[in-house]
């Protein structure tokens, strides 16, 4: 069965971007850029990884799944399909439609796409975003990639904006970097 990863970069207290979408922020580092970008290449979008010379087949997904606030950025510099390199698909009921065949509107029930596509045939799912998805979707999250940065945002988008539900994971990998960010791993 395919696995729901949940792979996201947050600030020390938690959020995953700024109040207006905002993640210029976050303290960047060529080592960290170079050792997740060779472990992860699918999770650069398409348009940059031919910016950056990015030419390596996925490592770990075939499929992405992000809410509307994390499309609409691609959206609004002209990119209808951010992964190209990945099926793709959009969770939200205020979208009305997606110009791209290449990405599917999914209107609700993220909770039942999710459960979905672990039973097709494939590589892992990567959860983009954002913090409501990821809240609706925790049941089903297998993996937790959590890049954390040295930075306290105060407020913003969480990584998981929904009710008080406790769901333990356990830590099962750990690397620093010269920025002082720390990816960590953790399964359920």
């Amino acid at each position: 069965m395919r696995k729901l990863t949940y792979y996201v970069g947050t600030s020390i207290d938690g959020y995953i971007a700024g109040p207006n979408g905002e993640v210029d922020f976050y303290p960047l580092a060529e080592d960290m850029a170079a050792g997740m970008n060779a472990q992860f290449p699918e999770t650069v979008p398409t348009h940059i990884r031919a910016q950056i010379g990015l030419d390596t087949p996925n490592q770990r997904f075939d499929t992405v799944v992000m809410g509307r606030g994390t499309y609409e950025p691609a959206l609004s510099i002209g990119v209808t399909s951010p992964y190209a390199h990945l099926k793709q698909y959009v969770v939200s009921g205020t979208i009305k439609s997606i110009d791209d065949p290449t990405v599917e509107l999914v209107a609700g029930d993220p909770l039942g796409l999710v459960r979905r596509l672990k039973q097709e045939d494939g590589r892992d799912i990567w959860l983009c975003g954002g913090g409501n998805l990821a809240a609706a979707v925790l049941p089903e999250i297998d993996e937790l990639i959590i890049k954390c940065y040295p930075v306290v945002a105060g407020t913003g988008v969480s990584a998981f904006a929904g009710d008080f539900r406790p769901t333990v994971f356990t830590l099962t990998g750990t690397r620093t970097f010269s920025n002082g960010a720390v990816v960590m791993t953790y399964t359920r």
